[in-house]
Parts: C-alpha cells; structure tokens; sequence
C-alpha cells in the first residue's frame, strides 16, 4: 500500500504583459538574430573542418574542453 501523498501541480502566474518597449526590443533582437544567420549561410562551407562555431568568434579555440587563447 502506498501512502505518497498525492502530487500538486503548483499554479502558473499569468505571464505578464510586455510593454511597447520590450516588444520593440525583441523584434529588433529577431531582426539581427534573422540578418546574422543570412549572412553566415552566404559564408562558403569548410570541407573537413572540426565543426561547430567559428572558434575566432571568442579569441579562442577550444577542444576537447582544452582552451587555447591566440
């Protein structure tokens, strides 16, 4: 016989409502987030590369959680 009590889903908060401002910054957010992608599909792909981010994007280059800075 199991005696658990029974579990509660706690209530979810309605979200709150953004303001015109905070709107406007997530659009514009999307807008570079959509323009950075376009102009990183345009870029030529690496044949045999170690896959993965541009490691100069950082500074540095990372491996294996190995950090080289150059």
């Amino acid at each position: 016989m199991n005696d658990a009590m029974p579990q509660i889903e706690p209530e979810q908060p309605a979200p709150k409502e953004l303001s015109p401002a905070a709107k406007r910054a997530l659009a514009e957010a999307e807008a570079r987030r959509e323009a950075y992608r376009a102009q990183e599909a345009k870029l030529p792909r690496e044949i045999g590369g170690r896959g993965g981010k541009e490691p100069g994007r950082y500074g540095d280059w990372e491996i294996k959680g190995l950090t080289s800075d150059f």
